[in-house]
């Protein structure tokens, strides 16, 4: 495997029931600093392969290796360090703690990864940079429970969340679903800024293959999984 990849995956196989893998593929690679659309209708396994790239999941065989670091060595709590320090995931129910507000939902990852936080001289300022350039700068909202926003303010601040603290690997899983057009533009328009200002690698997982133009390359899932689609 090449050290130039920030994703390999080889011969990763996994099931959640036995002898029915959802996922089934040979090989699938992401060069350092690359953006990339992944797409695929619903059950084919694309949370899954996000899951096993995140070190959530664990594939049942094949190696899984992320920025040089083959997650299959890891335990699962080595993993979750690993993911804290240097991936952002923004997840497709979001993960959002309901109690807590929206500014400190968005520095909750800055608690569990000394290593993020280093990265920050004034974590606080920068979270209030991401949110304002998306659209939630009003200082009204910075205090509120985020379970009294709007669905489409819930997937933003997830979005501040998983960019804060220049992970090197970004991974958003359906990350426009609940934003209206013009608050797309401005997520998708970041989104790009901020992979590219410190050279984050980026998969993107969306069904709105309108959106594959602005990446680097696309990818359809169908075509590098063997697996059932929908199994």
């Amino acid at each position: 495997m090449s050290a130039t990849a920030a994703i390999e995956l080889e011969s990763v196989r996994h099931a959640y029931q036995p002898d029915r893998p959802v996922l089934d593929v040979a090989e699938f690679r992401v060069a350092a600093g690359e953006r990339v659309f992944l797409s695929g209708p619903s059950g084919s396994g694309k949370s899954t392969l996000l899951g096993l790239v995140a070190g959530v999941l664990a594939p049942e065989a094949g190696r899984v290796r992320v920025l040089g670091t083959d997650l299959g060595a890891l335990t699962a709590a080595e993993r979750d360090a690993f993911r804290g320090a240097r991936i952002g995931v923004i997840f497709q129910m979001f993960n959002l703690l309901p109690y807590l507000s929206v500014l400190d939902n968005v520095l909750l990852p800055l608690r569990f990864s000394a290593a993020r936080r280093a990265r920050l001289p004034d974590p606080r300022a920068e979270a209030l940079r991401l949110l304002a350039a998306l659209g939630l700068g009003d200082t009204a909202l910075l205090g509120r429970d985020v379970g009294a926003l709007s669905i489409g303010q819930q997937q933003r601040v997830a979005a501040a969340r998983a960019l804060l603290g220049r992970p090197q690997l970004v991974i958003a899983d359906e990350p426009t679903s609940s934003l209206d057009w013009d608050a797309r533009a401005t997520f998708l328009d970041l989104l790009a800024r901020e992979c590219a200002a410190v050279g984050s690698t980026l998969l993107f997982v969306s069904h709105d293959r309108t959106l594959a133009p602005l990446f680097d390359r696309s990818v359809a899932l169908g075509d590098i999984n063997r697996a059932r689609a929908g199994a």
